[in-house]
């Protein structure tokens, strides 16, 4: 039974812990919902077709996860930050039997996204209310074959889960192919996704990134894609992926990530961190 007192009178606005959540329908595509938390889009689902990824850094991630192990491959996977479970949904769905397990503190959040947006029949979904670090360090070595780092604060990546600390402890979990992926938000010159990925080489031999070239170029806010791993990654299906899909981007790897790291110190705990805040036009706010 959903506890009184946490509703706004306005239609589909939700008191979570976290601030105001906002669930909005998709009027031109059956099944879709859009989550705002503090009016901040968080997540798209298609509850009739979650191999459905509106948002181009998550068909970015779709296109990681489809590219790791062989096709339809069952994983374990670990997904730091909730919010819809869009991901979790889509691997579920393109990779059955896979087991799959969410991190996610705000328990009003996953409270309403369990009433309107049903979890309940994704199978081998489970759902933790406890904070990333947290719900890693409790997770065996070894674990897991995929560790997704999607979480925000409203806008903003939580610093506590950007720092070289952080990222060892998921590589803990992670099995020896396994990979660490990461969803960067940052703009002008894009200092803070230059830290992070200087971070993420800095624990793995293999790492990569990939964004939209605007992005890329600092030119505009918006989201970038990291993702580390003790073995080789796929890069040359990505980078095909990346220059020819639906979504387009560029990736780096090698020496052209070494060079986007150029002089950009890995995150340490102990340090002020402060992660971008997009500015107020990105969402269409005044």
């Amino acid at each position: 039974m959903a506890r009184k007192g946490r509703r706004d009178p306005r239609p589909n606005v939700h008191r979570v812990d976290g601030g105001e959540a906002e669930l909005l329908r998709d009027a031109d595509r059956d099944g879709g919902w859009m989550l705002l938390v503090g009016g901040v889009p968080q997540s798209y689902v298609n509850l009739s077709d979650p191999t459905y990824l509106d948002f181009e850094y998550m068909r970015l991630m779709g296109d990681v996860v489809d590219a790791l192990g062989l096709d339809g491959e069952a994983f374990d996977a670990v997904h730091i930050g909730g919010a819809g479970c869009t991901l979790p949904r889509y691997i579920a769905a393109t990779r059955p039997g896979s087991r799959q397990i969410v991190l996610e503190p705000d328990a009003e959040l996953v409270r309403l996204v369990r009433e309107r947006l049903p979890v309940k029949g994704i199978p081998g979904l489970r759902i933790r209310i406890i904070d990333g670090r947290s719900g890693i360090a409790a997770l065996a070595d070894d674990a897991d074959d995929l560790v997704v780092m999607d979480a925000f604060a409203e806008a903003s990546m939580p610093p506590e889960l950007a720092t070289r600390e952080f990222v060892q402890d998921a590589a803990r979990v992670l099995r020896p192919g396994g990979v660490y992926m990461a969803n960067v938000a940052d703009g002008f010159r894009l200092p803070f996704a230059r830290r992070v990925a200087a971070t993420v080489r800095s624990v793995f031999p293999h790492t990569l990134l990939m964004a939209d070239p605007g992005v890329l170029r600092g030119r505009r806010f918006g989201n970038l894609i990291v993702a580390g791993s003790p073995a080789p990654l796929p890069v040359a299906e990505l980078t095909r992926k990346a220059a020819g899909g639906i979504v387009r981007a560029r990736l780096l790897a090698d020496g052209d990530l070494a060079a986007f790291c150029a002089g950009a110190a890995p995150l340490r705990d102990g340090e002020e961190i402060v992660a971008p805040v997009p500015p107020p036009q990105v969402f269409g706010s005044s």
